[in-house]
């Protein structure tokens, strides 16, 4: 039996509001704790607080709601040492698992089957100097990058290092999402159009059909 503990805000059953499995019925399971903090971020309720649950009673919880897709999230989840574990036991039980992570902890450790999801984090995010860019050799096909873009000169930004680290060669796919209520999405759109960009543009589709409420 493990000893490993983890502190959960939150677990709900919604779509998948993000990312290459978007619209997809998931679990999402969200980790207590963040060492950043991104001006836009939506989820500062799961920054402290939160109930502890063993690790077994963490996998019976997440077995219960019978979840195919499962995105364990936060906060920053590699925050909490138990995470890898936590991980490699939902691999293990064959569930097909994403992990939503700021880019400013290593993902070394994390199971080559689990889809990292890395955030880029822009100027505009405040949080710039917190990229841990070595993380960017330990990613795959299998993986994916997000740029939160906050305004023109994120997206220049942006556009600058999709060129630079060669990220759609890297990469499954290379995501670009408007930070909510800071840049219409029509027009980050456009700008991707424009350019010709070979990333992904997304919103988030939970916002849209939810608004900014938490547990969707």
């Amino acid at each position: 039996m493990s000893s490993t503990t983890l502190r959960i805000t939150e677990i709900f059953y919604s779509l998948q509001g993000e990312s290459l499995t978007v619209g997809l019925p998931t679990l999402f399971v969200r980790l207590t704790g963040c060492p950043l903090r991104c001006q836009y971020c939506d989820s500062e309720y799961a920054f402290h607080g939160g109930e502890r649950f063993s690790l077994e009673e963490l996998l019976s919880k997440i077995e219960s709601y019978k979840p195919q897709n499962i995105c364990v999230t936060g906060g920053e989840p590699l925050a909490q040492v138990g995470c890898i574990e936590l991980l490699d036991c939902l691999v293990t039980r064959k569930y097909s698992v994403s992990l939503e992570t700021s880019g400013a902890i290593s993902v070394e450790k994390v199971p080559t089957a689990v889809t990292k999801v890395m955030d880029l984090k822009t100027p505009g995010s405040g949080e710039v100097g917190r990229n841990l860019w070595m993380n960017l050799a330990r990613l795959t096909r299998n993986d994916q990058v997000k740029f939160v873009i906050c305004n023109r000169e994120d997206y220049e930004w942006a556009k600058f290092k999709l060129d630079e680290l060669e990220l759609v060669d890297k990469v499954g796919a290379v995501l670009f999402s408007p930070s909510f209520g800071q840049v219409e999405p029509r027009d980050l759109a456009e700008w991707i159009i424009q350019d010709n960009l070979p990333v992904r543009f997304q919103m988030q589709l939970h916002k849209y059909l939810w608004g900014d409420v938490p547990g969707h």
